[in-house]
């Protein structure tokens, strides 16, 4: 508490992507749908894009988006993924699938985003997003939680019985900021930026807005402020926009990077 942070270590603990298909046949939530999809923990590396692949079969019909996720620190080896060439290959594989179902479906193409890890040098940002692009990804969804304990107010005794696990909430907060900020100037702002970590106030999500991320996500900030955060963040971005005479968010998506580029 005295970061505002948590410490995470669930993996992707679920009944799997048949058991949700099936359960979005008959009850699909009347809202915008993202679906992520991971590799499975007993599923070798080498077998991951089959798994991958396996996954977005079944949630494809159900899906407003995808997310990539080769992130979490809680699957063993999953951010091995993030190299160039592992994430190339597995990209463009779900790329070309997407093709054949929206084809068979006579749908659109699912939109299908990668979230990255916050503890990234800018050589491996510079490659994910070379990837991203040649794939034709929509987005890019930064950042998952960050396995440092760097700079934490609380005792480190207390810190290490916690265990292992990815670390969100406050302490990402600037990190997350920051990797945005170089993606949408890699990016020139033509692939949309999910900005994630540590967004607990309006200003949180301006400052992620403003470094270049065109959608906010919130998860710790549900846990320390309720329910309401969501709206508390909405009123307050709509006062700044006010404050700023800007007219719309879409005009303050990257307005920092801009102008540090």
């Amino acid at each position: 508490p005295a970061d505002r942070a948590l410490i995470n270590r669930q993996g992707f603990n679920n009944h799997g992507a048949a058991a949700l298909a099936e359960r979005l046949t008959t009850h699909r939530p009347n809202c915008v749908l993202g679906i992520n999809i991971g590799k499975s923990r007993t599923v070798q590396l080498e077998d991951a894009t089959a798994d991958y692949l396996a996954s977005f079969d079944l949630i494809h019909p159900f899906a407003d988006y995808v997310v990539v996720n080769v992130s979490s620190p809680n699957t063993p080896n999953l951010r091995e993924l993030q190299r160039a060439d592992s994430l190339e290959a597995l990209l463009f594989a779900l790329m070309k699938r997407n093709k054949e179902l929206s084809a068979q479906r006579q749908s659109q193409l699912v939109p299908i985003l990668v979230k990255i890890a916050p503890d990234l040098s800018v050589s491996e940002l510079e490659a994910i997003v070379d990837v991203a692009q040649r794939a034709n990804l929509s987005g890019i969804i930064a950042t998952n939680t960050t396995t440092s304990r760097d700079g934490l107010q609380t005792l480190n005794p207390v810190v290490q019985a916690c265990g292992e696990g990815g670390l969100s909430g406050s302490p990402l907060a600037r990190r997350a900021t920051k990797i945005i900020s170089m993606l949408y100037r890699l990016t020139k702002g033509r692939l949309t930026i999910v900005g994630v970590g540590g967004v607990f106030t309006a200003e949180d999500a301006w400052e992620k807005i403003c470094a270049g991320a065109g959608l906010v996500q919130v998860y710790t900030g549900f846990v320390y402020q309720g329910w309401g955060i969501a709206r508390d963040i909405n009123r307050g971005l709509a006062e700044i926009l006010m404050r700023e005479g800007i007219k719309s968010l879409d005009d303050a998506v990257g307005m920092k990077s801009k102008v540090e580029g």
